[in-house]
């Protein structure tokens, strides 16, 4: 693993690279807005990832590397994400189609940029369809504007809502909440045979 700062518009972000064996890809994952890299499902993913020849970029936002709790402002968070993924792109991953990913709020940033980044495809951890007892203030118009192939993981129980799954968008839901630390081996194993199966076509 190697960790990297990479300079954005608003602070340095930091990038812990774990590569795989003769990548076909590299997927970039950001964290929830109060949590870090190291949640369980992140670090899972990104096992599943390695072993399937992706590399991974595992992204703190700058506003958690300059030790602050709360999370910038979305437009911040992306044009933040969108540096870090110019950068690496350059640096590290020069020829590789992207995935871009993340758990609840960093799945968020992935789905606004994913058009602009020139991601091939989209890995939803925990994605908040709404706040807690909030249903009418709706983030999928966020998820619907993905085109394309994106698989969401979701605990039956989460309170931040269930998505439904789309022509382009696969669903698959486990047991737990919006942690899914009940169910993290299965979400290695989502993981894993997705990007296995939609990177096959690029390979």
């Amino acid at each position: 693993m190697t960790s990297i700062l990479v300079e954005t518009p608003h602070g340095p972000a930091r990038a812990a690279l774990h590569c795989a064996h003769e990548p076909r890809a590299a997927l970039l994952l950001g964290h929830g807005a109060g949590g870090g890299v190291e949640a369980p499902d992140l670090v899972a993913a990104c096992h599943a990832a390695n072993a399937v020849g992706v590399h991974v970029a595992l992204v703190e936002q700058p506003y958690r590397v300059a030790g602050r709790r709360a999370p910038a402002p979305a437009a911040q968070l992306d044009a933040a994400w969108l540096a870090v993924v110019d950068d690496l792109g350059e640096r590290w991953f020069d020829g590789l189609p992207l995935v871009f990913g993340g758990r609840s709020s960093g799945a968020r940033v992935a789905c606004r940029t994913a058009s602009e980044g020139q991601a091939v495809a989209v890995l939803c951890l925990a994605f908040p369809v709404h706040p807690p007892g909030k249903p009418e203030k709706s983030r999928m118009p966020e998820l619907d504007g993905v085109e394309v192939a994106t698989l969401v993981v979701q605990g039956e129980t989460d309170p931040f809502g269930r998505p439904s799954p789309a022509h382009h968008r696969e669903l698959v839901l486990l047991k737990g909440d919006h942690s899914l630390k009940a169910s993290i081996d299965d979400v290695g194993r989502a993981v894993g045979e997705w990007l296995d199966r939609v990177l096959r076509p690029l390979d």
